[in-house]
């Protein structure tokens, strides 16, 4: 259902921390209200804000009562020029815990409330200024950690997805209307709505909705990180690959084969790419029944990656033992690449006849191969060839919404096909707008906009 009204008459002044707590230099403190000019004004001694333009900043101090706080910066942006839409103000501060602390405490003693978590968003968007997709890509935009994840959470904050579905769900309408249309004249047995044009619609628009769907693997794993699971024998140096990857002492190294029990997971990014890595328990048969828990999680693991890192070592087993090895988990129908580790080690000989496993050799101990490693890893995965500007959906709700919308749409053709009645008609056309309008919050409910917006920070 539309919300109307919204969740709440927002006739009060919010106000919180937009800067993370800890030691730094300044710190933004974030009003927005139809009082927030006014709160600050109380507190402020300078020039007088209330006369004072949208989009401009003020030095002055803050005081309480006698006492002097700080002195402080105030950025002004009047109603409807602001984030929110709303009369809002930025004020900054030395960013001592205690003067933070104590501006806070004014600024509710004059009439303020603690903003919510992602209150300040949701205002925005229940005042026009975003769509509701646009207002989780901000959650995303603050969350992303590489280039590509910043570029795709950007395309969607400047509204490309939501452009697309505007352009779907106004070429629907036209021939809901006809549709409902029809309704009013249906003693008359009269058809506004040509079948042929609209199954042509309907197909076209489903075409559209799968290619959305499908993008949702690769908008997903530019959004969270490829998972790479790095597998292999116990004591190949899986852990030692790991900490010379991320270039830290992450996993335990040690020559005891088994003694990796559990999944250890890091984070790099390479070439604007994010990876998490996962070392996980050697694969082999054992008595140990910890470490048989281990291997099992191991497997698990490896049915969720999105690409699988081999490792082996020669002096363990030779290349056809490998390509053994190697044919068992390209059951899971999941990409490989293999690595030789070690291959310092390896003569002229035996090097060729690793080759025709198509590896890259490294020598995890002494990170040689290891910038190689890296390379193959990006052409690997093919993300470098996306280009972030298309549309990509990277959020499950979307997709969840987008296949409910599919899922209608074809039970349009089967009506058009089976010459079905246009109430009937009219009713999976109106089901599939209302799971387009729920991705962009045309269509929302109260519960939905509160696990939304619940997940943002306080401060946004």
């Amino acid at each position: 259902m539309a919300i109307t009204p919204p969740l709440h008459t927002y006739s009060d002044t919010i106000v919180a921390l937009a800067t993370p707590a800890g030691s730094g230099a300044i710190a933004v403190i974030r009003l927005s209200g139809i009082d927030a000019i006014a709160i600050c004004n109380n507190v402020f001694k300078g020039k007088d804000l209330s006369l004072q333009s949208s989009h401009t900043i003020h030095f002055g101090i803050i005081r309480d009562g006698s006492e002097i706080i700080d002195e402080v910066l105030v950025s002004l942006f009047v109603a409807p020029n602001s984030y929110t839409k709303e009369n809002s103000a930025e004020i900054s501060v030395h960013a001592s815990g205690y003067i933070i602390e104590r501006v806070m405490q004014l600024l509710v003693k004059h009439g303020a409330r603690p903003a919510k978590p992602g209150e300040f968003t949701l205002r925005a968007f229940l005042n026009g200024a975003m769509d509701l997709s646009q207002a989780e890509a901000v959650a995303d935009l603050i969350a992303s950690n590489s280039a590509a994840s910043h570029q795709v959470a950007m395309q969607q904050l400047r509204g490309g997805f939501s452009n697309k579905l505007k352009q779907l769900r106004e070429q629907l309408i036209n021939f809901a209307s006809l549709i409902e249309l029809e309704l009013d004249f249906s003693e008359e047995d009269v058809e506004f709505a040509n079948r042929d044009q609209l199954k042509n619609l309907v197909l076209q628009i489903n075409h559209v909705l799968h290619q959305l769907i499908s993008s949702f693997e690769q908008g997903n794993v530019l959004k969270n990180g490829v998972p790479v699971v790095i597998a292999g024998k116990p004591n190949v140096g899986k852990s030692t690959l790991l900490n010379a990857l991320v270039n830290e002492e992450r996993a335990i190294v040690s020559e005891i084969a088994g003694t990796t029990r559990d999944s250890i997971e890091d984070v790099i990014n390479i070439q604007g790419i994010t990876f998490r890595f996962i070392d996980t328990a050697g694969i082999r048969d054992t008595q140990d029944i910890i470490e048989a828990k281990g291997v099992e999680r191991t497997r698990e693991k490896l049915k969720q990656a999105r690409l699988i890192l081999y490792l082996a070592d020669p002096s363990q087993d030779n290349s056809d033992s490998i390509r053994a090895q190697l044919d068992e988990i390209s059951t899971l129908q999941i990409p490989i690449l293999t690595v030789v580790n070690k291959s310092d080690l390896l003569s002229p000989d035996s090097r060729q006849s690793f080759a025709k496993l198509s590896p890259v050799f490294i020598a995890a101990k002494d990170q040689t191969g290891v910038e190689d490693l890296k390379e193959e890893l990006i052409r690997k995965v093919q993300l470098d060839r996306i280009s972030t500007d298309d549309v990509m959906v990277t959020n499950i709700r979307h997709v969840d919404a987008l296949k409910k919308t599919a899922t209608s749409l074809e039970k349009v053709l089967f009506g058009i096909d089976n010459f079905i009645t246009s109430d009937f008609l009219a009713l999976d056309i109106r089901q599939a707008l209302h799971h387009l309008g729920e991705i962009t919050g045309s269509v929302s409910t109260e519960d939905l906009l509160d696990n939304i917006f619940s997940k943002f920070c306080i401060g946004k």
